[in-house]
């Protein structure tokens, strides 16, 4: 109701919103519009998290992500296809995913959880298949156009081949995930699970609660326009007001980046405060691995129907930084158990991306 009202709202005060707002009233307007996205984006991760804890792991995470992912694309594309130049919008919304995941979040988790909890045993064999998608999708998406692509973009002929081979790739990380391959994304605990037993559940789920489901995933959808209606509005009064304030050009993306996953964040925490780490890793990892694995696709098939110019090649302070947090992550998670002392490594790459973001 909330996200719907804002929405008609926005449509009666389009004539004012059109003109040139004070400064006053420019922050007053693109925070309530903010405001009402967060809201309808907790609203949206409310019943994804219930469709999440019928389905059980890595079905109801996976829910979960993908509405994330889903909320980001919207954003992003708005962004695009909105007033001025934002040929690097996907690049650097991407960018600070990658960072807050894997090191705000992450390390905030860990710090959370380890204090809580003297062992926090990740299921190995998930988290180094999340790393390691990770690896190729985040070469193919801030590395390798700024060396065989032209001024940091990918060319046309090339835009097509990666795109269909990293939703390939996404699809056969799915596939495997949701079958034979689901065990290695369960708690340690659970692992053990047999397949016969988790298959029969998931449909036993499916038939036993059709009519919630449905439901909710329709409520889902219902909080989800309202974020599409206002992302248009939210993205031209941002563009704005950053060129007033002569704010880095990656902060927007920084912006989007911190309004979709807060509500994933809290939920992250929660799970590494009840010591449920492999949740963790599979809500952050996870979130990832959709995120450069649906939406560089997305952005780059907008890009082409739009013919628009879609920038990825990342600055090399930011791709050391990318290579020192997957090289971090991987240490991190190698081990029996995951410290607290993980968790401090991880948030202070995260400050550092902070100034590098500033200077």
């Amino acid at each position: 109701m909330l996200g719907w009202g804002a929405f008609f709202g926005v449509i009666a005060a389009e004539p004012v919103l059109s003109a040139h707002l004070p400064g006053p009233a420019l922050v007053g307007v693109l925070g309530g519009i903010v405001g009402v996205i967060v809201v309808c984006a907790f609203g949206v991760v409310a019943q994804a998290e219930h469709l999440a804890h019928r389905l059980g792991d890595p079905y109801g995470t996976l829910v979960l992500t993908l509405s994330i992912v889903l909320i980001e694309v919207v954003l992003i594309s708005a962004v695009m296809l909105g007033p001025g130049e934002h040929a690097t919008i996907a690049r650097d919304s991407v960018m600070a995913v990658s960072m807050i995941i894997m090191n705000l979040v992450i390390g905030v988790a860990l710090l959370v959880g380890g204090l809580r909890h003297d062992t926090l045993e990740p299921n190995r064999t998930g988290v180094s298949a999340y790393l390691s998608l990770l690896v190729v999708l985040s070469t193919l998406a801030f590395a390798l156009p700024g060396l065989i692509g032209s001024g940091g973009a990918y060319g046309a002929g090339q835009e097509i081949p990666v795109i269909v081979l990293t939703v390939l790739l996404y699809a056969f990380f799915l596939q495997r995930q949701m079958g034979k391959q689901r065990g290695d994304f369960q708690e340690v605990s659970a692992q053990h699970d047999t397949t016969p037993e988790r298959r029969t559940a998931i449909t036993e789920v499916l038939s036993q609660h059709r009519s919630e489901l449905a439901l909710r995933a329709l409520a889902l959808v219902l909080t989800v326009v309202p974020i599409v209606l206002l992302s248009h509005d939210m993205a031209a009064l941002l563009d704005d007001g950053l060129d007033r304030a002569g704010a880095p050009v990656a902060l927007s993306g920084i912006l989007i980046a911190m309004i979709v996953f807060l509500p994933e964040t809290i939920t992250a925490i929660r799970a590494a405060h009840s010591g449920e780490i492999q949740r963790v890793s599979n809500l952050c990892h996870g979130a990832l691995v959709s995120t450069v694995g649906l939406t560089i696709p997305a952005v780059l098939t907008i890009g082409l129907l739009t013919g628009q110019t879609v920038v990825l090649a990342e600055s090399p302070t930011n791709l050391v930084l990318l290579g020192v947090t997957l090289l971090l992550s991987i240490t991190t998670f190698a081990g029996k158990k995951v410290t607290p002392l993980h968790g401090a490594a991880h948030l202070l790459v995260f400050l550092i991306y902070g100034l590098a973001v500033f200077s």
